[in-house]
Order: C-alpha cells, then sequence, then structure tokens
C-alpha cells in the first residue's frame, strides 16, 4: 500500500514537528515536506503533489481560511484543519468546513498534551486520503418542503467526516413544524455550540445543542454536545426527552450515533425514521438496522454524494439502510417518510 503523502503547514515550529512526528509513527503516512506559512505552503505544495495537507487556521500573511478558499478554487485537494480550541477557532474551522475542508482536530493549548489532543489526526488524515473533494458550493438556502403537514415521527441522524456541508443541506429543507429531531455529528467538543448555532441559521426550525432532560418537540432539532457525554433519546411521563448520558465511547466514539439510534429503538419502536450521513468508521451501522428491523423507516447517503463512504456503506452491506439516495433528496425523503402512513 502507498502511504498517504502529507504537507504540514503551521506557522509554530514546534507545532510541525509535534504534527510530523506523529503522522511519522503510521507507517501508511509519510510527511513529504512542511511549511510556515501560506506563501511557502503555495511552493511546497505545487513542488510535492500531496495527498493530505495539515493546515492551521492562524497563520501570519494569509489566514488559514483565505488560503483554503483559494486551494478549494484553484487546487481542490484533501485539507485537515488544525484550529485552537477556542470561540473564535470553532467558528473558523465551521467556516473551513464549509469551505470544502475534510475534517477538524483541535490544537491544545499546552504543547505537553498536544500526542494527546491530536490523538485523531492520523486516522482523519487516512480517511481524508480517501475522500471526495469538491470546489466549495453556495451556503444551502433554507427551502422547506412545501405541504408538509408535521409529524410526531423522531429523526435520528448521525454522522461524521464531511457531515458539516451534509447536515446544512438536509436540515436546510427542514420547515418550521419539522418532527422532534436529534443529531449525534463526531465532532470536538469545543465546536459543537457553533455548529448548532450555524445549523440554526440554515433552518426555519429551531437548533440547539441538546441538554439532558430538554422534551422533544416538533419544530426543534437538537445536536449532541461533542466531548463527554452520549445524546440518548428516553420517555418521561407520556413523552420524549433528550437524555445525556456519560460512558465509555462505542463504536470508537462518544457522543456515539450506535448509541443514539440503539435509544431510538427502544423508545419509539417504529414510529421513526434513522438516517447515516457521510463518515469513516461504522458507527451507526448495526444500530440503523435495527432501527429498520423495528419498523422504522431509514435512509443512507449514497457514495457518490459522500465525502466518505464508510459509514452509509457499512449499514448498505448489513441492511440497515431502506433507501439509498443522493444528498439533495434526503431532506425532502425524510420529511415524506415521517409523514408516511405505515
Amino acid at each position: 500500500m502507498t502511504p498517504v503523502r502529507v504537507v504540514v503547514v503551521d506557522d509554530s515550529p514546534t507545532m510541525r514537528g509535534l504534527i510530523g512526528a506523529l503522522l511519522r509513527r503510521d507507517p501508511e503516512i509519510d510527511v513529504v515536506g512542511f511549511a510556515g506559512d501560506p506563501h511557502e505552503a503555495r511552493q511546497t505544495i505545487k513542488d510535492l503533489n500531496p495527498d493530505v495537507i495539515t493546515l492551521d487556521i492562524e497563520m501570519p500573511n494569509m489566514n488559514g481560511l483565505e488560503f483554503l478558499e483559494r486551494i478549494m478554487r484553484l487546487r481542490p485537494m484533501p485539507v485537515v484543519m488544525v484550529s485552537t480550541l477556542t470561540q473564535a477557532g470553532a467558528d473558523a474551522t465551521l467556516r473551513a468546513l464549509e469551505l470544502g475542508a475534510v475534517d477538524c482536530v483541535g490544537k491544545p493549548s499546552n504543547t505537553i498534551h498536544a500526542r494527546t489532543g491530536l490523538g485523531e489526526l492520523v486516522e482523519k488524515v487516512k480517511a481524508a486520503a480517501g475522500a471526495r473533494v469538491r470546489p466549495a458550493s453556495s451556503p444551502a438556502a433554507a427551502t422547506p418542503a412545501s405541504g408538509y403537514g408535521g409529524s410526531n415521527d423522531v429523526v435520528a441522524i448521525g454522522a461524521s467526516t464531511g457531515g458539516v456541508e451534509a447536515l446544512l443541506k438536509v436540515i436546510a429543507h427542514f420547515p418550521a413544524n419539522c418532527p422532534p429531531t436529534v443529531i449525534t455529528q463526531h465532532m470536538p467538543a469545543a465546536f459543537t455550540t457553533s455548529f448548532a448555532a450555524r445549523l440554526d441559521r440554515a433552518t426555519p426550525a429551531r437548533v440547539s445543542e441538546a441538554v439532558d432532560g430538554a422534551p422533544l418537540q416538533p419544530g426543534r432539532i437538537y445536536l449532541a454536545p461533542g466531548g463527554e457525554t452520549h445524546l440518548e433519546v428516553s420517555r418521561a411521563g407520556g413523552g420524549l426527552q433528550c437524555r445525556l448520558r456519560s460512558g465509555d465511547p462505542v463504536s470508537g466514539h462518544r457522543p456515539s450515533v450506535d448509541t443514539l439510534f440503539a435509544s431510538v429503538v427502544e423508545t419509539c419502536g417504529p414510529a421513526a425514521v434513522g438516517v447515516i450521513l457521510t463518515g469513516m468508521g461504522r458507527d451507526g451501522a448495526a444500530s440503523l438496522k435495527l432501527m429498520r428491523e423495528a419498523g422504522a423507516h431509514t435512509v443512507g447517503q449514497s457514495e457518490e454524494s459522500c465525502v466518505v463512504y464508510g459509514m452509509p456503506r457499512v449499514a448498505y452491506e448489513m441492511g440497515g439502510v431502506e433507501h439509498q439516495v443522493t444528498l439533495d433528496k434526503i431532506g425532502p425523503m425524510v420529511l415524506t417518510l415521517a409523514e408516511k402512513k405505515r
């Protein structure tokens, strides 16, 4: 297997060294070059033609967002963003993912803990090498389906690599009275608050980070907080609510899509729609199959429209996907299935 050729772009010599050393520990990765600013990076990329670059957002001469925008316009290639774990860093990272970056990791503020904090970088770089990279698209416009009559069915959505753009496009179709919707997106903890706010601007429905005990209501979309808990759906009296539960990672993740889908099977049975979007790995696949076996409708993103056809592929091969469609069709289909009489 040919190693993934990587160029590391970061203004800090210490961070360049740490990232390079971390990546070089994996025999499937070959760090072929370094750059300290976008101008140097431009020539390095031209000379070395890497498979993937890691890119710091905050750099001199031209910030990482400006540089990324030029890359995606002139020479689209897989980019993994390395961002500070601050509010400004989170906002910039989300913009980078909308512009076409494949994934992101948080940059630890203390270099002593950098190896731990950058622990996911190796797998994300390898996944990025196989990603479908497209130039940045226009922001998703909120075009909710006309004639939608409303439904109390719970919609549960799981996503990972490439999920920022995918989720924005899916929920842009959701009207103000959309079904109660719960989402688990693999994302660093510092970024999910900003992502919930960005999703909220993309749809007439109300989007927020899930809080423990929040009642599931039509017109509301709840995003799992990153980091320390799993998002589940539980019963409370005669209704449903969000439950944030601590616990070990499931399918390699916390929050886990498998955990969310399994809770929907238990609490909702057939009165649900499960959706699995772009992402590496297999999180969500087994429990999406359980949803389908319980009588719920299930939807998987098609290969040609995924950034990484990992989670949807495994779910499809396991028999968990009832409908496999391109990204642009998922939002309207979910609303139709939620209304559909069983």
